[in-house]
């Protein structure tokens, strides 16, 4: 159930849809015209609201203006009997989540109010992370396994082997795993295996003695003993090389070692977290990574989810980085539209999450208004297999003369016209249908309707 505000100077209008909404289960208030909106919105929350954009007094792009002032999570949804291209333009510049046209199908009006308040519970939805979780955002099923298992084992001292694909947090579920256990009042010490020379490697995680080669002109300290009583993090321990690997799995043993160039032994008392996004049993398979290591780092392995595994995050996440960069930026954070939504929703993202911040600090920065569209979204040009195979299968069924006689445009809208027709003509002509199986939103295909005149 939700609560909604619609505005509306004509009651029939107001009456039917709120006879409409409540029929679902919804609590419904009205207003006569955008003054008397605002005066509402001061008294009550709303979930939703929908409003006439031609009304006496305040208009209602005007009470948009306002609202998305207050709250910029606030869905809205305009409608109008006089649309014109301007309108609809200002609309969603101001932040409308949706903008109709009178008379209207009701299929076609319940869909956006579902889809307006499916978006307003993603975008508000519980933050069940940012101060438990060392700043990790994810309310989906498959984070919320992690988070509990976070909590389970970081209170133990075992070893963790953390696996994912680039970009996925790594390092902060590593974060989290430190600040939930006993030593997290003592250093964390993050270590990129594959950043420090071979040559090095030794001498930065165990340190050396005064002498001990040219250069070592004092005593140097290692990260593992910066580490003592807290945690070292070895992110891309798949890279190590072999003769580190060696003397990392002896202390592993006996939590001693030696300072190169120097014959006393060192104890320290440190928690182990690794990372990789390599397959180590592959590695081991392939002798380019110890068995017995492997074992030793992960007596606890963690698996983290890529994010096309945790889509329901995306909303989420984007607010997020919209609210980070905006901040930095020294702009007003934008809304992202839910056309630029859907477009993120529909991507794969190969470099996960770390992917989706790049996007979205581009789309901050080159932004001219308070709402962010797709086209503010600089995604990869890279297809899925699939569709590529789609791609040749057209261009090989298209003789050479017409694709340098009619050009791509051409044939690229004859296509997109006849895929929209076959959509239609498979759902009895239902729009609604035609867009979920052509897996576009609504909106874009009454567009496309429009745009190719198809009856």
């Amino acid at each position: 159930m939700a609560d909604i505000l619609i505005v509306d100077d004509e009651l029939s209008m107001r009456e039917f849809l709120q006879i409409m909404l409540e029929k679902e289960g919804h609590h419904v208030i009205t207003a006569e015209n955008g003054d008397q909106g605002l005066q509402i919105i001061a008294d009550h929350s709303f979930d939703l609201v929908i409003s006439d954009i031609k009304m006496p007094g305040i208009s209602g792009l005007d009470l948009l203006s306002a609202i998305k002032d207050q709250d910029n999570t606030l869905p809205c949804i305009m409608i109008t009997a006089f649309a014109s291209p301007e309108d609809a333009i200002t609309a969603m510049k101001f932040g409308a989540f949706d903008y109709i046209t009178k008379p209207f199908k009701v299929d076609e009006i319940r869909a956006i109010i579902n889809s307006a308040l499916k978006n307003k519970r993603q975008v508000t939805g519980p933050d069940l992370s940012i101060s438990d979780m060392a700043g990790i955002i994810g309310k989906s099923t498959p984070m919320q396994h992690i988070f509990d298992q976070i909590r389970r084992i970081a209170p133990t001292h075992a070893n963790i082997l953390i696996y994912g694909e680039s970009g996925t947090g790594k390092e902060l579920v590593a974060k989290a795993i430190h600040q939930h256990s006993k030593a997290s009042g003592n250093n964390f010490v993050p270590v990129v295996c594959n950043a420090i020379p071979e040559t090095l490697f030794e001498s930065e995680l165990f340190g050396h003695a005064k002498g001990s080669f040219t250069g070592a002109t004092a005593n140097k300290k290692g990260l593992l003993e910066l580490a003592d009583n807290g945690t070292v993090f070895l992110d891309e321990i798949g890279e190590l090389p072999l003769t580190i690997q060696t003397k990392l799995l002896r202390f592993l043993q006996e939590r001693e070692f030696n300072r190169v160039g120097d014959t006393r032994t060192i104890k320290v008392n440190v928690r182990v977290i690794s990372a990789t996004n390599l397959d180590l049993e592959e590695e081991i398979h392939g002798w380019r990574f110890r068995e017995d290591l492997f074992y030793r780092l992960a007596v606890v392995p963690l698996r983290l989810p890529p994010l096309r595994e945790r889509k329901d995050d995306i909303p989420l996440l984007a607010d997020h980085f919209m609210k980070k960069y905006a901040a930095e930026f020294h702009k007003e954070a934008p809304t992202l539209s839910s056309y630029a939504l859907k477009v993120l929703m529909d991507y794969d993202f190969p470099g996960n999450v770390r992917e989706l911040e790049n996007i979205i600090e581009r789309g901050v920065a080159l932004a001219t208004s308070n709402i962010l569209l797709p086209e503010s979204l600089a995604l990869t040009t890279s297809q899925p297999k699939n569709r590529q195979n789609l791609t040749d299968a057209i261009v090989a069924a298209t003789s050479e003369d017409d694709l340098f006689e009619k050009g791509l445009e051409q044939i690229m809208s004859g296509l997109e016209k006849q895929l929209i027709k076959r959509a239609l003509a498979r759902t009895g002509n239902s729009k609604m249908k035609a867009a979920d199986l052509l897996k576009i939103s609504f909106r874009s295909l009454r567009y496309i309707i429009k745009k190719y005149e198809i009856t």
